[in-house]
């Protein structure tokens, strides 16, 4: 079995592309996330494939976020096709919501904290409160362990700061922005290498355009998992 640490984002176009890339990457990786774009490309069939099909894990990322009502019917919709993974927002009142419709199941919720993509200007053109983004992040992961979340989405800058939480005691951090060293940063901002952020204190690293934009994305996959071995589980 691979490495579950390192999580591959499927962020193709539609389910057969999708499953095309999983077919590529053959069983060097174990967990792979299904996100927003897309949902309408057949994603969740996508989903139930790699599942049961084919043996995978699945991180389900569509970072919720509603009234409590409808947060907790769509995930209640949503744990009857046993995902490992969903993300919500790290929003008290989704995240409790979230909670009462995963449960009786073995899906995991986990909280956005602040999206790895944005920074401190971008939080000051959204009317977001003052302060770091890493007192951001500690506190909405803090706020969020506490309303039930599993674990928390955040990027590597953070990772051993929200583990050092109490709070974080038992919870997964998730933790996309992560790039090999020398690669394309993309839309990414505050980014880290996969062994640095497990060895940070993420459970899990989640990359998509360095193995899918590739040339050969099984050999990509491998040369990160090759990073993550150099780090205990």
């Amino acid at each position: 079995m691979s490495d579950d640490r390192l999580i591959v984002a499927l962020d193709v176009p539609d389910a057969h592309a999708g499953l095309q890339l999983a077919a590529q990457i053959g069983d060097a990786v174990s967990f792979y996330k299904i996100g927003l774009g897309m949902l309408t490309g057949g994603g969740l069939a996508l989903a139930r494939e790699l599942k049961d099909e084919h043996g995978k894990r699945i991180f389900l990322d569509m970072k919720l976020f509603d009234i409590g009502a409808t947060v907790e019917a769509a995930v209640r919709g949503l744990a009857q096709f046993d995902l490992d993974f969903l993300t919500v927002h790290g929003d008290p009142h989704v995240v409790r919501a979230a909670r009462e419709g995963a449960a009786g199941s073995d899906m995991k919720i986990l909280g956005v904290t602040v999206l790895t993509s944005l920074d401190r200007d971008d939080l000051d053109a959204s009317l977001i409160m003052a302060g770091t983004v890493p007192d951001i992040v500690a506190e909405r992961a803090a706020r969020a362990f506490e309303a039930g979340a599993d674990g928390v989405i955040a990027s590597p800058h953070e990772a051993a700061m929200l583990r050092a939480l109490p709070e974080a005691a038992g919870k997964l951090i998730v933790t996309p922005g992560v790039r090999p060293a020398g690669a394309d940063l993309g839309d990414q901002k505050r980014v880290a290498t996969p062994a640095r952020a497990v060895a940070e204190g993420a459970d899990h690293v989640v990359v998509g355009r360095p193995i899918w934009q590739a040339s050969n994305p099984r050999d990509a996959a491998k040369a990160i998992l090759a990073d993550l071995s150099t780090v205990a589980p």
